[in-house]
C-alpha cells in the first residue's frame, strides 16, 4: 500500500475528525439551551447583523436553502427569530431576532472559550488554525486552487 494512501496521512480525514471532535465539544454546552450547533451558527450570523435575507444567511453559513430552511423554521418555532417578507421586495424573506433570540447571546458568550480550552491548544494556535482553515476555504470557494 502506498504511504500517501494511509488514512492517518490524509488531510481530509484530519479535518473531518477534528470537525466532529470540536462540534462534539459544543453539544453539551448548547444542549443546556436546547440549541444544536447549526442553530447556534445561525444565531451567530444574526447577532453580527440583522435583519438578513435567507440568501444572505445561506451565503454567510455556506448552506443551501434546503439545509438552512429547517434551521430557520425551528429557531422561529423556538421563539428566537421571525421571518417576514421585505416590504420593498416581496420576493425577499428577512430573518431577524426576537428579544428571546437576543437574550440567548449572553448565555453563550463563554462557549467559544470553553471549547478552545477543551481542545487543549493555546488561543494563538487556535487563531492561527482558524486563519489557515479560512484561507483554504476561501481559496477553494473562489476557484483559486493551485494545481
Amino acid at each position: 500500500m502506498n504511504d500517501e494512501l494511509k488514512l492517518r496521512d490524509q488531510v481530509c480525514f484530519a479535518l473531518y475528525s477534528a470537525t466532529r471532535a470540536i462540534t462534539g465539544l459544543y453539544r453539551p454546552l448548547l444542549d443546556e439551551l436546547g440549541l444544536t450547533y447549526p442553530q447556534f451558527l445561525v444565531l451567530l450570523v444574526l447577532w453580527e447583523s440583522e435583519p438578513r435575507t435567507v440568501s444572505e444567511l445561506g451565503a454567510a453559513l455556506r448552506l443551501d436553502s434546503g439545509t438552512l430552511s429547517p434551521l430557520v423554521k425551528r429557531l422561529e418555532t423556538m421563539g428566537y427569530l421571525v421571518r417576514r417578507r421585505d416590504t420593498t421586495d416581496e420576493r425577499r424573506v428577512l430573518v431577524e431576532l426576537t428579544d428571546s433570540g437576543r437574550a440567548v447571546r449572553p448565555q453563550v458568550r463563554d462557549v467559544p472559550q470553553q471549547v478552545a480550552e477543551a481542545a487543549g491548544i493555546s488561543t494563538a494556535e487556535l487563531l492561527a488554525l482558524r486563519d489557515t482553515l479560512t484561507a483554504i476555504t476561501d481559496s477553494i470557494h473562489s476557484g483559486n486552487r493551485k494545481a
